[in-house]
């Protein structure tokens, strides 16, 4: 027999239970009751308008969100945040970009990846997290077996912070995406990188872009190569803002001639010229695993982008995406690449603004355009006519224009703007059985 009261804590109960199972916000204004602390409106509102998916829940709780009454997360949030979904298993994802998250709040997440057994994706861009709250999450992560995908990005761990993640992924057998760029990464932290992935055979994609480098001698870059000639899973590599010149290129080009698994390059914002493009087409010719290339603010010029169109002529040449913006490429180089385009049809996304632009060019594109060989949604320019003259304007499409920021409308990560996503994706599909 039940008494009155024992009904009562029952029925308490299987509020509590039915809150955990299927309500977030009851659960979060809960964990706020027992704490005593006030919640977060935008926390309560994200919690309210979440709802399951057969990929499971999404948290979007970015700090630049275009809203009003948008309030940056602090520590305090994050640890009602955490209590909230430890033992919530439908919570995929959690987006907590540009925030004020510190080491206690990175703390906080720790304790929740300790714990939780569902949450696949985390997204700590541009937060204050320093070394002791990397150490934390890099801990947490050596008995943590779902998370696969980690972005630091904009985080001041600096290179103890890094050598944290570095050590990790030696114990840490599920994470596959790692972005440690913009995180004031040194040489150290880099080379223990490249010597954690000669043996790691989980990692697909990691972005080790805008380290803070002092030598000229590219030990970096060598040691990268290095892993390049011996690993066998890595799909993606991200190398931006390296300081890299031809004779670091023309390292991991030897590499490359071996690595039969990368399928995208990212040596943006580097100082490579002709001659690290001549190396670069040497390798398209002979590896056909390579899709996308991504050498934005360069030096090939001419030159340089006549030796990419000879290689992507050739008929095994399995490029899909190539991006030179801003390497003062004029007409020649630039005519010669429309020229490959039209011989060799596996070529489908090309990024060209930022170079010389002249007329012959123009009217070259706006015949690829026309003929549908080149479609609008796969390159960053348009063409136009005035006066019987052909001119390019520039559209904001790209392998990666929704890296740091999201659109005040339209579609958050339009294939159109961050081609790299999409076309990774639909290789991943094509890979299924």
């Amino acid at each position: 027999m039940v008494t009155g009261t024992q009904g009562g804590c029952l029925a308490v109960q299987q509020v509590k239970a039915g809150l955990v199972m299927g309500d977030l916000k009851g659960v979060y204004l809960s964990v706020c009751d027992d704490l005593q602390l006030d919640p977060n409106p935008c926390v309560s509102r994200v919690l309210t308008e979440a709802h399951s998916c057969s990929s499971g829940i999404s948290l979007r709780l970015r700090g630049n969100e275009r809203r009003s009454g948008v309030n940056r997360l602090s520590d305090t949030d994050l640890l009602l945040l955490s209590k909230t979904l430890r033992n919530e298993g439908s919570v995929k994802a959690v987006d907590l970009r540009y925030n004020r998250i510190a080491d206690e709040g990175a703390g906080h997440l720790a304790d929740l990846l300790q714990e939780n057994e569902a949450l696949e994706s985390l997204d700590l861009m541009c937060n204050d997290i320093e070394v002791q709250g990397a150490e934390r999450l890099a801990k947490s992560l050596h008995q943590n077996a779902t998370l696969k995908r980690l972005r630091m990005t904009g985080n001041k761990i600096g290179n103890k912070g890094a050598m944290h993640f570095a050590s990790m992924l030696q114990i840490n057998t599920s994470l596959e995406d790692l972005d440690v760029s913009d995180c004031d990464l040194g040489t150290q932290s880099l080379i223990a990188f490249a010597i954690v992935l000669n043996n790691n055979r989980n990692i697909r994609s990691i972005n080790i872009s805008r380290p803070l480098l002092f030598s000229l001698q590219e030990e970096t870059t060598i040691h990268m190569a290095r892993m390049l000639a011996v690993n066998q899973t890595l799909r993606e590599l991200h190398m931006g803002k390296h300081g890299m010149t031809d004779s670091g290129v023309e390292r991991l080009c030897e590499a490359l001639m071996i690595n039969c698994t990368l399928r995208y390059l990212d040596l943006r914002c580097n100082r490579i010229s002709r001659d690290g493009a001549k190396c670069l087409a040497g390798v398209l010719k002979k590896n056909n695993t390579l899709e996308i290339l991504d050498l934005s603010s360069n030096r090939i010029e001419d030159d340089g982008a006549v030796y990419l169109s000879k290689a992507i002529m050739q008929p095994h040449c399995k490029l899909r995406a190539l991006s030179i913006t801003s390497n003062n490429i004029a007409t020649t180089g630039l005519v010669s690449l429309t020229k490959a385009m039209v011989s060799n049809p596996q070529l489908t996304h090309i990024y060209i603004w930022g170079n010389r632009l002249e007329e012959p060019l123009c009217v070259a594109f706006s015949q690829l355009i026309a003929s549908g060989r080149l479609l609008k949604e796969h390159t960053d320019v348009f063409p136009y006519e005035v006066d019987g003259h052909f001119y390019l304007a520039e559209v904001f499409h790209g392998l990666r224009r929704h890296y740091y920021w999201t659109p005040s409308y339209g579609q958050d990560g339009d294939p159109a703007s961050n081609a790299a996503l999409a076309l990774n994706t639909s290789q991943c599909l094509e890979l299924q059985p």
